[in-house]
Order: structure tokens, then C-alpha cells, then sequence
């Protein structure tokens, strides 16, 4: 049992840290990340749905 609570607290450090870093270092590029994915997105959706 404890080493599953220790997993699961250095999981959540992990990713709370890996957050921390996208914020401050990389968020600039994690916009322009989340913006090319919603074009393709959006891009899909009127391939797939609109141009019928």
C-alpha cells in the first residue's frame, strides 16, 4: 500500500511540476500548440461534415 501512495504522490508532483514548466518556459509555444490543433480541428469538422 505504500508504495502505490508513493507512486501516486510523485505522479502527482510529476505533472504538477510538468504544468509549472509549460506555463513559465514554454507557453508561447504550448498557445501555438493548442492553436494549430483547433484549426485542424475546426478544418476536419468541414472536410468531414460541411463540404458533403
Amino acid at each position: 500500500m505504500t508504495n502505490n501512495l508513493t507512486y501516486y504522490i510523485a505522479l502527482l508532483a510529476l505533472i504538477i511540476i510538468g504544468v509549472l514548466l509549460i506555463k513559465r518556459v514554454a507557453s508561447c509555444m504550448f498557445r501555438t500548440v493548442i492553436t494549430i490543433v483547433l484549426i485542424a480541428a475546426a478544418a476536419a469538422i468541414y472536410w468531414f461534415v460541411l463540404a458533403k
